[in-house]
């Protein structure tokens, strides 16, 4: 059973389908101020944006079921917008294209379509029709079935309110995952503080990951004094997991490490982030120390690791 906070995400997402069915008029029998529905008109912009496509994948990509796209398909014909031929790869399939007529009619869908969406960002203030779209983007980029592909993130250096970001991030991640309390995130701010108030570019660097736009994870290499390296606030978000980001921080903090002339990279975590603490053995770090604590509230066991370098 979901917690509270989970129902209140449930059904703010349920708040949201409601209305964006309302805005795109989907239960409308009438779309576009034509004689057809919106699932019609979907099933037109498909066989019109790609000039020909099988059936079997508009029932499949569509989520259609197949008697319910047959109906479609056979009063487009009757209609005139459309003309179908076997499917030579699948006997119980057709090829269907538009017509000329079919191919106007598609055209005037997509002149339509546009007006009435600028019709509505007239109506909004300078800034917020891109808002809308970057919103829209989060959501299929978050949601989308290439949510998982690496090539969609990368790592750059720190800018200007990605320390503020990591301080929030990484509060609000550990509160709700392990019940830490508010002395953790004391930590993680003073330690972000005095990275920023101690700033030298040639001993200290901060990489933040970002995804779509958005900050996913970071990690940071701070200067400890005669010859040591402090990794700190290696964080992966949990919307990027799997994408290997955590390693990809890792392996640039000991890559500057070395070029920076550190001798020693050293780290203090908690043996329950089994994640983290395996990409590190899997660096060639070694268990130098560990303790327990009680340092954000639940009994911990502190750990801190080295690596040669």
């Amino acid at each position: 059973m979901p917690a509270a906070a989970d129902f209140t995400t449930i059904d703010a997402v349920r708040n949201f389908n409601r209305f964006y069915t309302n805005f795109l008029g989907v239960l409308n029998k009438a779309y576009l101020d034509s004689p057809y529905t919106l699932t019609d008109v979907r099933v037109l912009f498909e066989v019109g944006f790609r000039g020909g496509v099988a059936a079997s994948a508009l029932t499949r990509e569509l989520h259609l079921d197949p008697a319910y796209l047959s109906r479609i398909v056979k009063r487009f014909r009757e209609d005139g917008l459309i003309e179908t031929t076997p499917d030579p790869t699948d006997a119980r399939s057709q090829i269907i294209k538009v017509t000329d007529k079919g191919q106007a009619q598609f055209e005037e869908f997509v002149r339509r379509s546009r007006a009435q969406i600028a019709g509505y960002f007239e109506k909004l203030a300078p800034g917020e029709p891109e808002r809308v779209v970057a919103a829209m983007q989060t959501i299929q980029e978050t949601l989308g079935p290439d949510r998982t592909e690496a090539g969609l993130a990368i790592i750059r250096n720190h800018r200007p309110g990605d320390i503020g970001w990591i301080v929030q991030s990484q509060a609000r991640f550990y509160t709700e995952e392990f019940g830490w309390d508010d002395r953790f995130e004391g930590l993680v701010a003073e330690v972000a503080g005095k990275f920023l108030s101690n700033f030298n570019p040639q001993k200290d660097r901060c990489w933040i990951a970002e995804r779509g736009g958005l900050n996913v994870g970071s990690a940071m290499i701070a200067d400890g004094g005669d010859g040591v390296a402090k990794l700190r606030l290696l964080y992966v978000d949990k919307t990027a997991r799997g994408l290997g980001l955590g390693k990809m921080l890792v392996d640039e903090c000991i890559r500057f490490s070395r070029d920076a002339g550190y001798g020693t990279l050293s780290l203090w975590t908690n043996d329950i982030l089994d994640t983290a603490r395996a990409i590190y053995i899997k660096a060639g770090f070694k268990l130098a120390a560990e303790e327990k604590h009680r340092m954000f509230g639940p009994e911990l066991n502190g750990q801190t690791w080295e690596l040669d370098l």
